[in-house]
């Protein structure tokens, strides 16, 4: 997902910046052809051009863009955040044994140097 502004299922969609100008009315012929086509064919489209045609203050429609870019970077990152402390509680166990396993070969050791002499 390298395009961030295709967020549409299949790559052959319309960029965000296509759909924009098909909804002002500044797109050519072929965008408007070519995206009423795709629309025909993709509920996903259909249903995506009619909700931006509802907005009609697009500073609005921007701060709510933002806003879920927001909520969605804050979603994202309380899931690494928990990831990252799952990973750290699975370490603990892991030095916990290394250290039980060292003392015990330690005194293995100790009692068995004891018991030579």
């Amino acid at each position: 997902m390298a395009d961030l502004s295709n967020i549409l299922p299949n790559g052959s969609q319309p960029d965000e910046a296509a759909i924009k100008r098909y909804l002002e009315g500044n797109a050519t012929a072929e965008e408007r052809f070519a995206i009423e086509n795709q629309m025909s064919d993709e509920a996903f489209l259909n249903d995506a051009v009619e909700g931006l045609q509802e907005f009609k203050d697009k500073d609005l429609m921007q701060e709510y863009v933002a806003q879920l870019n927001k909520d969605l970077q804050k979603q994202t990152d309380k899931k690494k955040a928990r990831k990252l402390k799952r990973a750290l509680q699975d370490q603990d166990w892991t030095i916990i044994a290394i250290v039980v396993v060292l003392l015990l070969c330690s005194l293995g050791y100790a009692v068995i140097h004891l018991l030579l002499k």
